[in-house]
């Protein structure tokens, strides 16, 4: 299934079915009066988070989303059947964007989350509302309301604990096999990824989530390569595992080309807490590790850690570090969210 994160829709909900103009006549009854019934309310247009989806494919195909009207009401006081609502089916991680495609309407996080995107149209009254004393045979009737029409776009950032960082080739890929059972594209030329794959790593009996985006160049905010759409993937995870690929020329060039485009990204992106790892370092001998390790704390200001995710030296310890980083998070955000606002007068 091809992978797609952002799609435009047209949605329109039901407009309301009109009241009716109608009188009573039966044999032997000589004022029936008005019996005109109201119309049916037309379709509302939701939007539902479901679980088994992560892409937004289904929108390539289908753009058009529009709900049905209420039906008009009818004589002997019948009231007109209401339209069905129309529910678009989404990954866990949508948001839902004006056609702007930035102000933020709704925001999936949970599964069976459900948001209204356009209210159906209220069904119009039938003459037999408008009867009074004075006015006993109402000639007239509410046309039913019309309905909402919207231009939205969809767009999906995935749901992680972990997200990948480094240049194309930092072995982000190949950490992911690795570790989890999802099996994305490895080659030794830069840009294999050409989208998110996500895996689900395990370490001393507890599983959790890493997220890999397409590599990043100098220049990605401004376009370059893929440029840094993909990083909004990464936006909702508690860690961000930076690799940096230790048989590389400068890895401390290396390591502030990806921090600056994560900065220029703008957001709370460049401040989420990051693990640095020196990559592929079976590739090198004890000095040139050393000398690569040193350059590295120097340019990241904290500790590096030493793994190859091909010879599967220091995974475990880069997967232990990763697990504690999101228990430590996860338990903060529970910290703010139990803790009770302080009074104010």
């Amino acid at each position: 299934m091809k992978f797609l994160d952002l799609a435009k829709v047209y949605i329109r909900s039901g407009s309301g079915g009109g009241g009716c103009v109608s009188f009573h006549r039966e044999k032997y009854i000589e004022y029936g009066g008005p019996d005109g019934g109201d119309g049916g309310k037309g379709g509302a247009v939701w939007v539902e988070a479901v679980e088994g989806l992560n892409t937004l494919i289904d929108f390539r195909y289908q753009q058009h989303f529009f709900a049905k009207n209420g039906q008009p009401g009818m004589g002997k006081q019948r009231t007109g059947k209401s339209a069905d609502d129309l529910i678009l089916r989404v990954p866990v991680g949508t948001e839902i964007l004006d056609e702007d495609k930035e102000t933020v309407i709704a925001d999936l996080t949970q599964v069976g989350q459900r948001v209204e995107l356009a209210r159906g149209g209220n069904g119009g009254f039938g003459n037999l509302h408008f009867k009074t004393s004075t006015n006993q045979a109402p000639r007239r009737a509410n046309p039913g309301q019309e309905g909402v029409e919207r231009t939205l776009w969809l767009r999906l950032k995935l749901i992680a604990d972990v997200g990948l960082l480094g240049l194309p080739n930092a072995g982000k890929s190949t950490f992911l096999a690795a570790t989890s059972n999802a099996r994305p594209k490895v080659a030794d030329y830069p840009f294999t990824t050409l989208h998110p794959n996500l895996g689900v790593v395990g370490v001393d009996e507890v599983e959790f989530v890493v997220a890999d985006i397409p590599g990043l160049i100098g220049g990605a905010h401004e376009g370059r390569g893929l440029g840094d759409l993909f990083l909004g993937h990464v936006e909702r995870c508690s860690v961000l595992l930076h690799l940096v690929d230790g048989t590389a020329g400068d890895v401390a060039e290396d390591y502030r080309t990806i921090i600056q485009e994560l900065e220029a990204y703008g957001g709370a992106l460049a401040e989420k807490p990051r693990l640095t790892v020196l990559n592929k370092i079976d590739a090198l001998d004890e000095t040139e590790q050393a000398e690569a390790k040193a350059a590295l704390e120097e340019a990241s200001g904290g500790p590096v850690l030493l793994m190859s995710g091909v010879a599967g030296m220091g995974v475990k310890e880069v997967l232990r570090a990763l697990r504690t980083r999101i228990d430590k998070d996860k338990l903060r955000h529970k910290i703010a969210i139990e803790e009770p606002l302080s009074w104010q007068p």
